[in-house]
């Protein structure tokens, strides 16, 4: 059960493996684009291609898709970056349901802790199998594996590298419990968590009365999607990629500094962040100095 790509390097792992998948669980396909015409899910259109059995329900607790994903029989149904399962379905199969998480739970459960990951400043984090259970992200563990965040890592890249971890890590997960060779470990749930709630987009507007390193690494955790942004000359100007100045200075947060040619930077609390692609509401994505080009900064915001 699975829909963007972070999950189809789990299925692709599986289908390598030669285990036997009886069906696949994605969202339906949604209008998208200018034209509005219907787009696949990532997992879908894998799926597809390699000749599994696709369902996809508006309705988890309908009771016609219940009976079918009963009349598959499987053992063991995975989930990796899907939605939240009613009981009904997680408690279908024999041998359980188990979740990838993108976190070393029992930290920064929630819809998206890779971006938290980076934004918090963490220096390592991890994938996670469990068991699911009714609360989201609480159940018992199965297995681990962490992962370095690199100094100038992004959402993006971090994506990747948990994408096959975690692939691997299914895997390592499913021969386990085929082989009833495995332990479970309760997670901690008296101590103190860090959480990973979902990011919208009034979430993303940069603070710049902060310091440099939490503005640099608010620009990263949130790169290159759904992507950090402030204004310039009233206009929302995203920012995907930055480098960082440490500096004493008199300007106000957010005040901008820039010589319209070849480079800008605004204000923090301690320095500045410089740009390096940025996106103006409505454009495509640009380096600093082709943004230049053909625009005036007045005043940012």
């Amino acid at each position: 059960m699975g829909t963007p790509s972070f999950a189809v390097a789990s299925l692709k792992h599986l289908v390598e493996n030669k285990k036997d998948i009886v069906g696949v669980i994605t969202a339906p396909d949604k209008p998208a684009g200018r034209g509005r015409k219907l787009q696949q899910s990532a997992v879908k259109e894998y799926a597809a291609a390699a000749g599994l059995k696709v369902l996809q329900p508006t309705n988890l607790k309908n009771e016609q898709f219940l009976n079918e994903l009963r009349s598959l029989e499987a053992d063991l149904f995975l989930v990796v970056a899907f939605r939240m399962l009613p009981a009904v379905v997680f408690e279908m199969p024999s041998k359980g349901t188990v979740n990838l998480h993108a976190s070393l739970l029992p930290q920064y459960r929630g819809a998206a802790p890779i971006n938290w990951a980076i934004i918090k400043g963490e220096t390592e984090t991890g994938v996670t199998t469990f068991f699911i259970e009714q609360q989201i992200d609480t159940g018992k563990m199965i297995a681990q594996k962490k992962v370095a965040i690199e100094p100038n890592e992004t959402a993006g890249t971090l994506h990747d590298k948990l994408m096959e971890t975690g692939a691997s890590l299914v895997l390592e997960t499913i021969n386990a419990i085929a082989e009833s060779n495995f332990t479970i470990t309760e997670q901690d749930h008296t101590k103190a968590t860090k959480k990973a709630p979902k990011i919208f987009k009034e979430d993303c507007a940069i603070k710049w009365n902060q310091n440099t390193k939490t503005v640099d690494h608010f620009i990263r955790g949130l790169s290159p999607y759904p992507a950090a942004f402030t204004s310039v000359n009233n206009q929302q100007l995203k920012i995907y990629a930055a480098v960082t100045e440490y500096a004493t200075h008199q300007l106000s947060p957010g005040e901008l500094v820039s010589d319209n040619k070849t480079y800008f930077k605004f204000a923090t609390k301690d320095g500045f962040i410089i740009p390096h692609l940025v996106q103006l509401q409505g454009k495509r994505k640009m380096e600093v100095r082709d943004f230049l080009n053909g625009f005036n900064l007045e005043k940012a915001g």
